[in-house]
């Protein structure tokens, strides 16, 4: 069920709480962390934690910890010194926070995660069930992608998104994604553009201008990122809040600051968030007129007699596009057959392939349990 948290104002009165801070917020103009910006950021939240409210971290910076260590002038853009460079960061950051909330009396714990721990259902109740017992026992988790470990296939792409999956996972009663930029814009500033206070539909958003990663080069979201995990966290029964650090006190005391994206339905399984928002897919399946009006309905399964095209190198197991014959893609979903098995069942139905190929092919091809309408 959607969160009991419906306006801003509310937020003091949240159980539940996931925050997020980006690189940027946290790091020095050399690339190195900055006592000062994490020590004010912790001050804040320490407080709200002490007065009762469960409170889990995301918190990027690993790797921007590790540059200075390394030698390095910038974030690498290959993927074994980001890797390098987060393990070397990750320790000096739990230090960091260690010692800062210590301060408060605050004890908090490390939690790595990839994408496949909150996609696979043993991990995913593994995950759900180390968080909720830290949380009972009142520590603060500090969360963040394990960029040690992770491949580019498998990983988040940046931490809005692993926020907007957290919130989902400890069902959380609200999302703060915290950044240098106060709010969402219609368009920069410089040039004019007012903030948007709310965000209750897409429609909200049309024609905005949303701004990519900053100047600094130590992140990798930027406000696009940020958008699109408060949606995933609207679209599944979370509010969110995106403002700067600078304004945290401010927006976990309820003020009308930054941006308010309202929820917009129930709780979606964890996997099906993945599937809508972060999956690389495959391939993609063509659909005829009716299967696309029957998978778009979001009731039905998709079945071979539907198909009429096949594109892409996937197998069995992997995320693939569900496309109208003029491109649109009107769904996403996890395919039970290989791109090398489907193209001699197009456009056949289950009963007869099962007879001429036998039972293991009286089957949907994407079941409606894996299967997002998008």
């Amino acid at each position: 069920m959607p969160s009991a948290v419906t306006d801003r104002s509310q937020l003091p009165q949240a159980g539940r709480i996931v925050v997020k801070v980006g690189s940027s917020s946290l790091t020095t103009v050399g690339g190195g962390i900055s006592e000062e910006a994490l020590g004010g950021l912790v001050d804040q939240l320490a407080a709200v934690r002490n007065a009762g409210v469960e409170l889990i971290l995301v918190s990027s910076g690993a790797i921007a910890a590790g540059l200075a260590p390394l030698g390095l002038a910038r974030r690498p853009r290959d993927l074994a010194r980001q890797q390098a460079a987060a393990s070397v960061g990750q320790g000096l950051l739990m230090a960091r926070y260690t010692q800062a909330f210590g301060a408060h009396g605050v004890t908090v714990g490390q939690v790595l995660l990839t994408a496949e721990d909150l996609i696979r259902r043993q991990q995913y109740a593994n995950a759900f069930r180390a968080l909720n017992r830290l949380l009972n026992l009142g520590v603060v988790p500090i969360v963040n992608e394990n960029d040690t470990v992770a491949t580019h296939e498998i990983r988040f792409g940046d931490n809005d998104r692993l926020a907007a999956l957290v919130a989902h996972l400890v069902k959380a009663d609200a999302l703060v994604l915290l950044s240098d930029i106060d709010s969402v814009y219609t368009g920069p500033p410089g040039e004019g553009g007012v903030r948007i206070p709310r965000v209750d539909s897409a429609t909200d958003l049309e024609g905005v201008r949303i701004g990519s990663a900053g100047k600094a080069g130590v992140g990798t979201g930027g406000m696009v990122t940020k958008v699109e995990a408060a949606t995933m966290a609207a679209e599944s029964g979370i509010p969110a809040l995106v403002t700067s650090t600078a304004n945290a006190a401010a927006a976990l005391a309820g003020e009308d600051v930054g941006t308010w994206f309202s929820t917009r339905g129930g709780r979606r399984p964890v996997r099906l968030l993945w599937l809508a928002h972060l999956a690389t897919t495959q391939g993609r399946l063509v659909l005829d007129d009716g299967a696309v009006a029957a998978v778009g309905s979001g009731l039905r399964s998709l079945l071979p007699a539907g198909i009429t095209g096949v594109d892409g190198d996937f197998e069995a197991g992997d995320p693939v596009e569900i496309a109208d014959r003029h491109g649109r893609v009107v769904a996403r979903g996890l395919v039970n057959y290989s791109a090398q098995e489907l193209p001699r069942m197009l456009g056949r139905s289950t009963h007869e392939l099962a007879l001429d190929l036998g039972p293991h092919y009286e089957r949907e091809v994407v079941h409606i349990d894996d299967l997002v309408v998008v």
